[in-house]
């Protein structure tokens, strides 16, 4: 049998994204397991978090962008080399480059917002270092993908993964200071840093394209400014919740405010494979059928196991963590419902079809909508209130997209989403939340 027969890109990246969250997870586990104090993971976790804090926003909207682009730019058409993985690389590297910068001025103002002693973030230099590597090396499982190298993505997961977890936690395991371990992190991207120039050498013309970084920032500022907004959507929910209430409350909101985050990595790995096949104006027909065909798998066991998951939130939470966080399992009930929105692909057709401002707008609309509703329920329901208004906005965003899709480009929700299943499944959900809710 021939395996790379059977591995679509689909399917691939969404091994990649399951390889990723599974390694970052054991490492995390490893650590607890180590002479390691909770409080030096506590300063991992905080290197990561800043890390990303700074990036995840325009790294977000610029490969969704790369993907609605490549087999469909207007300045370099359908040629098989052209210089788009060239110019976006030089994108990812100055903008890596400018937040590490502004991470190391800032220094006090973030080490304060995280409460870190002494006005200064700890390995500092380590981080400056990761930031400037990690940023770009989010594109090579995205070019594997656009040249179609399915088994190169999962290949390259699995070695790079594997040596990230040998690389982070064997310093540790050895009995070595927490800063070897984020050595060996930054030593890992550096290795995938070459990766990238590889692919950059081999599959793209290496001169700079003003024409394209045109319609490449036109393309992604829409979608980076979108998910800024989401973003802070959720920080601003958590403000709110430790401003009307306690530490313990705002503990209590944040276990339970979370989506089962191997469900989102599915469905976005899913989303952004699909996105490039939208790009193609001779293949929308297949490119639809497809999309509906993959849905419909998804939620044929999404579905299910948010279900099951609704139904024994409330003896899991006090058994995984203690009895004072039982009222978490309510938060995460409502958090899951979000999987009935995750299912509307709207987004991933517009970003296909080049056409990303409605999606700014929709993220613009969730935000104001978000803030307002929690800032009413807050006051009737407490943080189950804030989980309601959260469930509400993202409601309004995906209806915008699915309405403006249908007006702007004649495409109806039936063509590309299983509906019958999709209400039965929605149904049922509906109902095992009204049970655990109210029962």
């Amino acid at each position: 049998m021939n395996i790379k027969k059977h591995i679509t890109n689909v399917k691939a990246l969404q091994a990649f994204q399951v390889i990723r969250f599974g390694v970052l997870l054991l490492i995390s586990i490893i650590f607890t397991k180590t002479n390691l104090k909770v409080g030096e993971i506590g300063v991992y976790e905080t290197f990561l978090l800043i890390a990303g804090g700074i990036s995840f926003f325009w790294t977000g909207g610029m490969l969704q962008s790369l993907l609605g682009i490549s087999n469909n730019s207007k300045t370099f058409g359908k040629s098989e080399k052209n210089s788009i993985f060239f110019n976006v690389f030089i994108v990812f590297l100055l903008l890596s480059i400018f937040s590490a910068i502004l991470i190391f001025f800032s220094q006090s103002v973030i080490a304060k917002l995280f409460s870190i002693g002494g006005n200064k973030i700890p390995y500092m230099k380590i981080l400056f270092m990761y930031i400037i590597v990690s940023g770009p090396v989010n594109l090579i499982e995205y070019f594997y993908l656009l040249k179609n190298k399915a088994i190169h993505i999962i290949i390259y997961g699995l070695l790079s993964f594997a040596l990230q977890l040998v690389c982070v936690t064997l310093p540790v395991l050895l009995g070595y200071d927490l800063g070897y371990g984020l050595y060996g992190l930054v030593f890992v991207n550096i290795l995938r840093f070459g990766v990238l120039l590889i692919q950059v050498y081999k599959y793209s013309e290496l001169r700079f394209s003003k024409e394209f970084l045109k319609e490449f920032f036109q393309l992604s500022y829409p979608l980076v400014l979108g998910i800024l907004l989401s973003g802070s959507a959720q920080y601003i929910d958590a403000f709110l919740v430790s401003f009307k209430f306690d530490e313990a409350s705002l503990a209590i909101f944040r276990y339970g405010a979370r989506e089962l985050p191997f469900f989102v990595l599915l469905i976005y790995a899913f989303s952004n494979a699909m996105t490039p096949k939208f790009s193609d104006p001779n293949n929308i027909d297949a490119a639809i059928s497809e999309l509906k065909k993959g849905t419909k798998s998804l939620m044929s066991w999404i579905f299910p196991s948010s279900v099951l998951l609704i139904l024994t939130s409330k003896y899991l939470y006090p058994l995984v963590f203690n009895p004072n966080f039982l009222q978490s399992a309510d938060v995460f009930n409502i958090y899951l419902m979000l999987i009935v929105i995750r299912f509307i692909f709207s987004r991933t057709i517009l970003i296909g079809f080049k056409d990303t401002k409605p999606i700014f707008w929709s993220s613009l609309i969730e935000v104001i909508i978000n803030v307002s509703l929690s800032l009413i329920f807050i006051n009737i329901w407490g943080i189950i209130g804030v989980a309601i208004g959260t469930l509400i906005s993202y409601l309004f965003e995906s209806l915008y997209l699915l309405i403006y899709l249908k007006k702007k480009h004649n495409i109806s929700p039936n063509s590309y989403l299983p509906v019958k299943p999709y209400v039965l499944w929605t149904t049922l959900l509906i109902i095992a939340f009204a049970f655990s809710f109210y029962i």
